[in-house]
């Protein structure tokens, strides 16, 4: 320690703020018994003696020091005492100040007493101003006008909470930023002209709808008025300093306002889909907005849009402002894909090279929402994460101070709503949103704070909300008090023109007021042209028939001298990197493997990913343990076991033109599948596969399944071509480890939202995962559900010969090996899918009396293979009955959506059965025993004659 202080003049000079504290407060301690300090400390105090500290009569050079001097104990004790009361002031400011734009008492920072601390304003004034902050301008001459000082600023109308950071760099930074003000941007006369004048078009803008549409919902911004000009200000800055996009992720709340004002949405094309006559005639021909359409549609506060920002004929960025469903939150971890999609580069072998300057992510939450759902603390642990990070996200709580009619003392368990983020270091600032300047003030703290560290910035924007919940709703039932200050509360616009006013920046309120009037008479216009347009009331809710139309026909194959090649590049790595033995033993057998065509199900994924890397399409995949693999088949990052170093052959591949990506994941499900979904949408060239530990696991991602992947098209035009891998099968387990819910994503199955399979060999999974990566930017991509085995890995049932990849392609349907061969003595045709059919076939090998039986692997569930099955049917001309065999239970699994489908095709007198498990209410049995004997009681049903 006494080493580092050699370059100081001043030993002490190191030392300021609360850090200076502690080490004085240990010099005390040390005066009492140097055993009480650490020993380092007290070599540290015996070299250099008391303290050193400015001169604050020295009015010439007031940061010069005396010579040393020894302190009194009392004096080091004021002094101590005085720097105890700064760090309280920064740690507790927060706590009066005037943040909330409804309390009706003025808070007083007087509060914060110094004599609690033992101190005068004489014995202040006795010490430096360098002692309380480093970072104060020469003006404050001591330590009672720095006190003074740091009161103002942190009991303003904008506080700040970041002693939870615990990076010295960074709250040193935060510190100086706040305490010197540089972190308040100038703002011109001029500059606050326009600023009210935009406050002025958010308010008319939401009075107007209230006249025109009355009783429609439209979650009005008013009470945060302030949160236009707030994205004005982060996104000005951000793009000046070379920003291309921008993505934005918010609920209902002030959405509109933020599509008129902040997107460049028309007010046309707002005002018909009040008056539900959407129509494309209104979109504006000269590109600046973009917009796609579901056939089914969505409300217009779900709605989303891009907006180029355009200098002459360059686009300088493009803005993005994302579809959410009424999950509030779960659209967080679809922009931060977005973004992440947006800042890699691709075309190139390895991992994807990321600039994070490309692109940030604005994520705008509600007070209620921010601590109350679960998505908001998984996406917020995804930003230092090296598969998920993208160099800090801009959140912004819109902080009316309720939800729906739940107040916060029932919402919460914090004090703040902003309490969530302290667990991840997130620095954080309260700004009452009634104070346009401190808002602009907040934005410019955030923003470079983002550009400076890398790390996500939270901004607790503290408004209110004028009306209900929605604006059919009264709030007065439910929150008398609130709202009796709410009516008489100014609003914003009028709160700063008396500011203005008051200031001489504008002549009077009437000047406002005229401007007011223009932007209500172009409201008017666009009301009247929308008026004139032809409703669109007939449009049909069809998907078009590319969307709906079956995959076409995809040459699959690869050439065997390729896969040959290939396969064998993929089990070298460099002499002087050491596989773990045994994993090198088994991996090395991927060469025979290939030869004796014995290619199971990692290593047809491995060869499929090899190849696809080939065509130049990119590969993230991301996952609980997906670079090992679950169950440890995979292996695609190998660890040198002397070094610890990774090293994964997909990066060395020769003829390879695009990236591989694999990340461990956090345990997440619905943050990391939003995430995957989101980076697809943004990256449509992209192969994107997501692989639960667990197929059940998916259950806590129902909402990104439900209201992004299996609808995101109809609803919003949003493609994708995601993958999902769903390990799935009834091996014992018990019930989380079993299913993966196949008959959920059934349930969701429509208009060929997507494909479904359940596959039983290795070579299929490999075509099916080629031919999804060739669809990618064809109007027929479409997401893909995977049911992937467990037990199946390996089985030798499963595998597959190298002609197999080279010469086949994806079958929807399969028939069972060694049955059938007299089909006038088929009686029962079985029907399966997946495992099943796999224990079926281990069966079938006891089975004397077969020649009365046929068995069809059903590979692809949805879209269900009709006319292929069909066909098989009808090869069997005296078969008596059609049986649907599964593993799960009879409401679980593929039962009740094959069910009438196998009644459609069933020729007359031919009866359609189900053979497995009966209702249950849990998926699977808990324990082993059980489950083998059901198991074999269904197996044993499926071969026995009724």
């Amino acid at each position: 320690m006494s080493t580092l202080s050699d370059s100081f003049r001043n030993p002490w000079e190191r030392f300021h703020g609360p850090n200076l504290g502690y080490v004085m407060e240990m010099y005390e301690r040390h005066l009492q018994d140097p055993s009480l300090v650490d020993p380092e400390l007290k070599e540290w105090f015996d070299r250099w003696g008391p303290p050193e500290f400015p001169n604050p009569n020295n009015d010439d050079k007031p940061k010069d020091f005396v010579p040393r001097t020894n302190v009194s104990a009392n004096l080091l004790e004021k002094y101590v005492q005085a720097v105890k009361l700064a760090d309280y002031i920064r740690t507790f400011g927060h706590l009066n100040a005037k943040i909330n734009p409804l309390e009706t008492s003025e808070k007083d920072s007087h509060q914060i007493d110094i004599q609690k601390f033992g101190l005068t304003e004489e014995d202040l004034k006795s010490i430096p101003s360098s002692i309380i902050s480093p970072y104060l301008s020469n003006h404050i001459q001591n330590g009672f006008e720095a006190i003074q000082y740091l009161k103002g600023v942190y009991t303003a109308k904008l506080a700040f909470e970041f002693g939870h950071v615990q990076d010295a760099e960074e709250k040193n930074w935060l510190l100086q930023m706040v305490e010197s003000g540089n972190y308040q941007p100038s703002i011109s006369n001029e500059k606050k002209k326009e600023l009210l004048k935009r406050l002025a078009e958010v308010e008319v803008f939401e009075q107007f709808l209230h006249r025109t549409f009355v009783g429609q919902k439209r979650f009005s911004i008013e009470g945060i008025d302030t949160l236009v000009p707030l994205l004005d200000e982060i996104i000005s800055e951000s793009v000046q300093k070379g920003t291309k996009l921008i993505n934005i992720g918010m609920a209902h709340r002030g959405r509109l306002n933020v599509l008129a004002h902040v997107l460049g949405k028309p007010y046309e094309m707002i005002f018909a889909e009040f008056q539900h006559a959407p129509n494309k005639e209104l979109i504006p021909s000269e590109g600046s907005i973009g917009i796609t359409y579901g056939w089914m549609g969505d409300v217009k506060y779900h709605l989303g849009l891009d907006r180029k920002i355009k200098n002459e004929n360059t686009v300088r960025a493009i803005i993005t402002l994302a579809n959410n469903p009424s999950h509030l939150e779960y659209v967080n971890p679809v922009v931060v894909g977005y973004t992440r999609a947006a800042q890699e580069t691709r075309n190139k072998p390895g991992f994807p090279e990321q600039d994070e300057s490309k692109s940030f992510a604005i994520l705008i939450h509600g007070d209620a929402a921010f601590p109350g759902q679960g998505v908001v603390a998984e996406t917020l642990n995804l930003s230092r994460l090296k598969g998920y990070q993208t160099g800090g996200t801009i959140h912004i709580i819109a902080n009316n101070m309720i939800g729906f009619t739940t107040e916060s003392e029932d919402s919460r368990s914090t004090k703040y709503a902003s309490d969530l983020a302290k667990g991840f270091e997130i620095p954080i600032v309260h700004v009452n949103a009634d104070d346009p300047e401190a808002v602009l003030a907040a934005a410019h703290l955030a923003g470079i704070y983002r550009q400076t560290f890398k790390k996500d910035f939270l901004i607790d924007l503290i408004g209110y909300r004028r009306h209900g919940h929605n604006e059919m709703d009264e709030p007065a039932p439910t929150n008398p008090l609130m709202y009796q200050i709410i009516r008489n509360h100014p609003t914003v616009r009028n709160l700063y023109t008396t500011r203005l006013e008051q200031q001489g920046i504008i002549s009077s309120a009437e000047e406002v007021d005229r401007f007011a009037e223009e932007v209500e008479k172009k409201m008017q216009e666009a009301y009247r042209k929308v008026s004139d347009v032809k409703e669109e009331l007939d449009y049909e809710m069809n998907p078009p028939e590319v969307a709906e139309k079956g995959i076409p026909k995809i040459d699959t194959s690869v050439p065997i001298n390729l896969l040959k090649q290939v396969n064998h590049e993929l089990v070298q790595w460099p002499d002087d990197f050491h596989v773990f033995n045994k994993l090198e033993r088994i991996l090395k057998r991927r060469i025979t493997a290939f030869q004796e065509n014995k290619i199971d199900w990692a290593h047809a994924e491995m060869l499929a990913f090899a190849t696809l890397l080939q065509d130049g399409i990119p590969i993230r995949l991301t996952g609980q343990d997906s670079e090992r693999g679950t169950f440890a088949q995979r292996h695609l990052i190998l660890h040198d076991d002397k070094t610890g170093k990774t090293f994964s052959p997909l990066h060395q591949l020769s003829g390879s033109k695009a990236s591989f990506a694999i990340h461990n994941s956090p345990l997440s499900e619905a943050s990391v599948l939003g995430f995957e979904y989101g980076y697809n949408v943004f990256a449509p060239e992209t192969l994107v596969l997501w692989e639960a530990q667990f197929g059940d696991f998916a259950n806590s991602a129902q909402v990104i399944i439900d209201q992004f992947i299996s609808s995101g098209r109809a609803k919003w035009g949003q493609k994708s071509g995601l993958v999902i891998l769903l390990p799935h099968g009834y091996e014992g387990q018990g019930p989380e480890h079993s299913s993966a819910r196949l008959e959920r994503f059934l349930t969701l199955a429509a208009e060929n939202n997507w494909t479904i399979a359940n596959m039983t060999k290795s070579s299929q999974y490999f075509h099916i995962l080629r031919r999804q990566a060739l669809i990618l930017q064809k109007e027929e991509v479409r997401p893909l559900v995977i049911m992937s085995p467990k037990s199946l890995l390996r089985h030798p049932l499963v595998v597959s010969g190298a002609a197999d990849l080279s010469e086949e392609s994806f079958q929807p349907v399969l028939p069972q090996p060694g049955l059938g061969h007299d089909a006038e003595k088929v009686e029962r045709f079985i029907l399966c899918s997946g495992k099943i059919a796999i224990d079926l076939a281990e069966k079938l090998e006891e089975v004397k009396d077969k020649d009365w039986l046929h068995i069809l692997r059903v590979e692809e569930l949805y879209p269900f293979p009709m006319e292929e099955i069909s066909r098989y049917v009808k090869q069997f001309p005296n078969v008596k009955e059609i049986a649907w065999v599964q593993e799960e239970p009879k409401n679980m699994g593929a039962w009740n959506f094959v069910e009438p489908r196998l009644l459609t095709l069933a020729p007359a007198g031919v009866q359609v059965s189900y053979i497995g498990r009966r209702r249950r209410s849990s998926t699977a049995e808990g324990d082993p025993i059980v489950h083998k004997k059901e198991q074999a009681r269904i197996i044993n049903q499926a071969f026995t004659r009724s």
